[in-house]
Order: C-alpha cells, then structure tokens, then sequence
C-alpha cells in the first residue's frame, strides 16, 4: 500500500504547491506525488487531475505530444481554483521512456501511437490510475470533480469509493506534429475530444 514518505512546501511558476510523496518504501526514487494549491477546500468537491509522467514533452517540450501544456494548464487551473495534481510514474502510457523512444523510432516509419506499441509487443495504454484512487483516500478526498476527457479515468472513479461530482475538460489545441496522436486517443481510446482538440 502506498503511504506518505515526504511532504513540503513548493514556490513554483504557478504559485506555491504542497508536495506529497507516496510510495510503498521510502527508498523509492520515483514516487508517485500530490500537488495540492493553497487554497483547496477539502469539504467542498476538490478539483483532481490524474497525470501521468511525460518527460519527454514536459522536461524537453517535444511537440509529438500534449503532456507538457497539460500539466502547465492543470497546474494554472489548481492554483487558481484549488486542486490536486495526482502526478503518476507513468511514463510513455506505462512502457517507460527506452520503449516509448523505440515506439517513437517506429512512429518515424509510419505506424501510428498504438501500432508502434503493439508492434514491440506492449499493451496499446497499460497505465493504472488505482493508485491515484488510494492518494485520493489517504488525503482524504471524498468528492471531486476531474480534470480530462479520458473515459479510463472516468471510469475508475466511477468504480471506486470517490463520488464523481463533475468532468472539466481540459483542451489542448492539436499541431500539425501532434495532430495524428491527438486522432489516434479520439479513435482508439475514445478520448472526449472536440475537434482536433486532447485532453
């Protein structure tokens, strides 16, 4: 089970943050973290974005996908309403960053986002958003309302002991380099995405 190993106050761009790290053992070097804004209120429906790892569009800014203006957007939107960032170690849809480099290699040859994880065969999307539910409960987060267009995410919310308040969708605006990505989790994975737009 995961439990709290650290916490701390961060100034980011964005303004300040509490930091929470969650792993089952404190010699973990990749925790799962909370981001929670200064100003959420816990009796109230808490606004929650589960995200997953993307080092290669938040760290380097890689245009193939949406990840880094997700978390910049989410990371506005928290501060300036109260919120959570549920950040997971999930990096490349659960595959890890050399697979998602060997899938992106592949993409260069013309298979889409899913073709190129099955052709290395590895799952289409293998990540987990359980873990985001149990963070949620040791917060003690009973209602909330989710920051995505991803029906996975809906739905293990739905599943769980978490009462589903609202969806707000969080648009990201396609480019010419992330426009068949963005097409493929509409197509695929029946992401609830308005026009050419990801969330």
């Amino acid at each position: 089970m995961l439990k709290i190993q650290a916490e701390a106050q961060v100034p980011t761009d964005y303004g300040n943050f509490r930091m929470i790290a969650f792993s089952e053992d404190e010699s973990n070097w990749m925790p799962h973290m909370a981001i929670i804004a200064e100003n959420t209120d816990f009796s109230q429906p808490v606004n929650v974005r589960f995200h997953s790892e993307c080092i290669t569009g938040e760290v380097f800014h890689s245009k193939k996908c949406e990840c880094g203006q997700q978390l910049d957007g989410a990371m506005k939107f928290i501060h300036e309403n109260g919120g959570i960032i549920i950040y997971l170690r999930q990096e490349g849809r659960n595959i890890g960053i050399i697979n998602k480099l060997k899938a992106y290699s592949l993409q260069e040859r013309g298979f889409d986002t899913v073709e190129a994880n099955l052709k290395l065969g590895l799952p289409a999307d293998d990540r987990d958003f359980s873990e985001a539910i149990q963070i949620l409960n040791i917060l003690g987060v009973k209602e909330i309302n989710l920051l995505t267009n991803n029906p996975a995410k809906i739905k293990i919310v739905e599943n769980s002991n978490i009462h589903l308040n609202k969806r707000i969708p969080l648009q990201i605006t396609s480019t010419s380099d992330s426009e068949g990505y963005l097409k493929v989790k509409k197509d695929y994975f029946g992401h609830l995405l308005e026009d050419e737009n990801e969330s």
